[in-house]
């Protein structure tokens, strides 16, 4: 790690994950919680960047406005805002002060929900009303008019807790899996789900289900996964990334930087680096 590295210090804003209760932890991957109030930040630390995504997504502006950078999308103070699954990296640009609540949804669990075809939905951004229906409308009304962000959680899972009963079937709810091992239920799921059980016929429902295609979903949790490990090792002080590269099933560390590259738009040794000096990649910095 570069001198410079070691002595940034990030600004004072607000950037945590949080964990949903366990009977949503098939459905929900997490809440991130946003909020640059009362902190001056350059326009450069008002960026916000993403990966690409096997996730779908409701961002509710609490405070202030967004904008997805290059489209000329804006989301103003009390949007709800759905954004589906992502096939490349993207950035959105906040012109002020902001105060956000983000819940993550697994793409087939929200399909479930909602019966919406996730192929439709790669790379949109809407508002979630439009995207989702009037029954989301008045939840999104009540988290918006809630108090505080412990409050907006709670008002989405008792919401979403029966319905997400109801849309697995009434059987017991599964427990929280790393992305591989969801992305391997998937494709299990698909080949036996039905009366088609060709490989055609399965890519199709992977499609329907989560947006992208198996493959696709097979690399973004690989990445995920190696991301994880490069900066479990990179903190403990014995990062290799070859060794990374190896254990996660590339075939060499050029493979591994590539595929980062592309779903990142970093390597992963400089995403580790931007992570811990750079304001705008706190998504990465809660996540990975």
């Amino acid at each position: 790690m570069t001198d410079q590295a070691m002595t940034t210090v990030l600004p004072p804003t607000l950037a945590r994950l949080v964990a949903p209760r366990v009977p949503l932890a098939s459905c929900i991957r997490g809440y991130m919680l946003r909020s640059t109030l009362d902190v001056p930040l350059t326009a450069g630390q008002r960026l916000n960047r993403f990966p690409a995504t096997p996730l779908c997504s409701i961002t509710w502006m609490i405070v202030g406005s967004g904008e997805l950078v290059g489209s000329g999308a804006v989301a103003r103070q009390g949007d709800a805002i759905f954004s589906g699954p992502h096939t490349q990296p993207f950035t959105t640009r906040n012109p002020g002060p902001v105060h956000t609540l983000t819940v993550l949804f697994l793409a087939d669990a929200l399909h479930a929900l909602t019966g919406l075809d996730m192929a439709a939905q790669l790379d949109t951004m809407a508002a979630a009303h439009d995207v989702l229906g009037d029954e989301w409308r008045a939840i999104s009304a009540a988290v918006m008019a809630a108090p505080h962000d412990d409050a907006r959680i709670r008002i989405v899972e008792d919401w979403l807790e029966p319905r997400w009963h109801a849309a697995r079937g009434g059987t017991a709810p599964d427990a929280w899996r790393p992305a591989r091992d969801w992305v391997q239920a998937l494709a299990v799921r698909a080949a036996a789900t039905g009366a088609g059980r060709s490989a055609r016929m399965a890519e199709r429902r992977v499609r329907a289900w989560a947006g992208h295609p198996l493959r696709t979903l097979r690399r973004l949790a690989r990445v995920e996964e190696s991301m994880l490990a490069a900066r479990e090792e990179h903190q403990a002080g014995n990062m290799s990334l070859s060794d990374v590269a190896l254990r996660s099933g590339y075939s060499d560390q050029a493979h591994l930087s590539r595929e980062a590259r592309e779903l990142t738009g970093n390597s992963p040794r400089e995403l580790i680096r931007l992570v811990q000096t750079d304001e705008s990649y706190w998504p990465y910095r809660i996540w990975w």
